[in-house]
């Protein structure tokens, strides 16, 4: 860990269990993360599943922004922690399957990474209003690194496909 802050965006969902004690749960432990501070946190919204088996239950989904200490891939890690204390499983579960508590780390201050297990921006958060919703709402014109677009001008084109029959 350094002593330097850097800033990041973390989507957060669950379609299991209490969904909102789950999601307040992650925040109350990222925040009690030494070196770690949530400065602020989206309303929680309920959407319906991308992908993954039929007839899952909906996701209240939501993002918050933090400030940490950490460099991306021990964040990811934390991350993953965070989810296993709230009984997420990994093995043998196919990867859009419905889950107690997912924690995307979406971006790291602008960082790109390109690794196996870590890629940053989030490689599909551009493409999902259940991401971009939650962002727009807490950071309307930070500017996307893949499309260049604000989350605000990107919201508002998934929002028009939809609307046309696409789902996003």
């Amino acid at each position: 860990m350094s002593d330097v802050r850097k800033r990041a965006w973390i989507g957060l969902g669950s379609n299991l269990g209490d969904r909102e004690a789950n999601l307040d749960g992650a925040l109350e432990a990222l925040a009690s993360i030494e070196g770690m501070a949530v400065l602020r946190s989206s309303t929680w919204i309920e959407t319906r599943p991308v992908g993954g088996p039929a007839g899952q239950p909906d996701y209240l989904n939501g993002v918050c922004e933090i400030e940490c200490e950490a460099e991306p891939g021990d964040l990811l890690w934390t991350l993953q922690a965070i989810e296993i204390q709230y009984g997420r499983e990994r093995r043998g579960v196919p990867p859009d399957a419905p889950r107690t508590l997912d924690c995307d780390l979406l971006l790291y201050e602008d960082a790109r990474i390109d690794e196996p297990d870590l890629v940053v921006p989030h490689p599909r958060m551009e493409d999902r209003l259940f991401v971009l919703e939650p962002l727009c709402e807490l950071e309307p014109e930070l500017r996307l690194l893949r499309s260049g677009k604000t989350v605000r001008e990107r919201v508002v084109e998934l929002r028009a496909a939809a609307a046309v029959g696409g789902e996003p």
